[in-house]
């Protein structure tokens, strides 16, 4: 289990002012990569051959705790946890389980994950005990061969099965599909109808320029998602809704099915201005941007000081400078604003 420092114990509850970046906008938002490891090696995501970081480089369990329980305190309210897959970390689930003390004490409003759903079977009864109630599920293809072919070792009957599980525990399925041209586009819509069938709400994504790998392939295969609207409108009555769950997702409700639709679209039209998350790594670099390579690293100061007071002041800085915005670039023909690291090193 989880041994938690005695600070920690109990849940916290905002006792500092909140967490505000250099344009005004409140950081309510925390998403965690608790490992960089995976199970799949999606081809948008991550090499092939990726070299995963050595273990003894990740926080532990507890220092993972002390910082989002910092973050917690000056306001954050809703926690995603994220990987690589986090639930092929050992023992993850006495993170969520120490974690949820923040639900019950009320300082915190949403925890839930983002997963491939490869492991949902084994773990989606014990993530809502935690007080998980919706998790989100990377699903960009129901054919088979496909799924394979884009996750280069993943099988699509465990993860079907994962959601199922996850549904039959009582949480809140959303498929997360980036869109790929050429690749997945024809089975855009039938997912929609697939969701619509099962019950999910669907967001989909557009192609970012991340990772060493691949530039002009991603390029190739990069969908505005302006066009995919254009194609729900000839089939349904698109509703725009005014909602949030405080990521960049822009909603519509189809008429005829009473189904949610949501769209990132961080090259067509950016969603910077409201932004109001950060990303800490499974080694502590705080990132403040997905599409910026700055970054802060809370590792020293979470290791270095005794208190809290360092590292909170660490971690308002890093926020002051939290950037306006990113500059993914396609529309010239090469992928302008990429960075480097994969999405399996800053998190999902």
């Amino acid at each position: 289990m989880l041994e938690k420092p005695a600070a920690f114990r109990n849940p916290v509850m905002p006792v500092c002012a909140p967490l505000i970046d250099g344009f005004c906008r409140s950081i309510r938002y925390l998403r965690v990569s608790v490992t960089d490891r995976c199970d799949f090696r999606c081809t948008y995501c991550m090499a092939e051959r990726v070299q995963f970081l050595p273990r003894k480089e990740l926080l532990s369990l507890e220092e993972l705790d002390r910082l989002c329980s910092a973050f917690v305190g000056m306001g954050v309210s809703k926690l995603r946890i994220t990987g690589g897959e986090p639930l092929v970390r050992r023992d993850i689930m006495d993170f969520f389980r120490a974690m949820s003390r923040h639900l019950h004490g009320g300082a915190l409003r949403e925890l839930t994950l983002t997963t491939n759903g490869s492991q949902l079977s084994r773990h989606a009864e014990a993530l809502a005990s935690c007080g998980v109630r919706r998790v989100n599920v990377s699903l960009d293809t129901l054919d088979p061969g496909r799924f394979a072919a884009l996750t280069r070792r993943g099988q699509l009957a465990p993860v079907l099965d994962g959601i199922a599980a996850a549904r039959a525990a009582g949480l809140r399925v959303k498929i997360n599909t980036v869109a790929l041209k050429g690749f997945t586009e024809d089975e855009l819509l039938p997912l929609v109808d697939w969701c619509a069938t099962e019950g999910h709400d669907l967001t989909f994504i557009e192609l970012m320029p991340m990772g060493e790998e691949g530039a002009e392939k991603r390029i190739a295969q990069y969908l505005p998602l302006s066009e995919l609207r254009a194609r729900l409108e000839r089939r349904f009555t698109l509703q725009p809704l005014a909602e949030t769950t405080g990521g960049p997702a822009r909603y519509v409700r189809l008429a005829e099915t009473g189904q949610k639709i949501g769209f990132i679209t961080p090259l067509s039209h950016n969603f910077c201005e409201s932004c109001n998350r950060v990303r800490l790594t499974c080694t502590g670099e705080l990132y403040t941007c997905l599409g910026q390579e700055g970054s802060t690293d809370l590792r020293p100061v979470l290791r270095g000081a005794p208190g809290d007071a360092a590292l909170e002041q660490a971690i308002r800085d890093a926020i002051a400078r939290k950037p306006r915005g990113h500059d993914f670039d396609y529309s010239r023909g090469v992928p302008r604003g990429a960075v480097s690291r994969g999405m399996n090193h800053t998190g999902g």
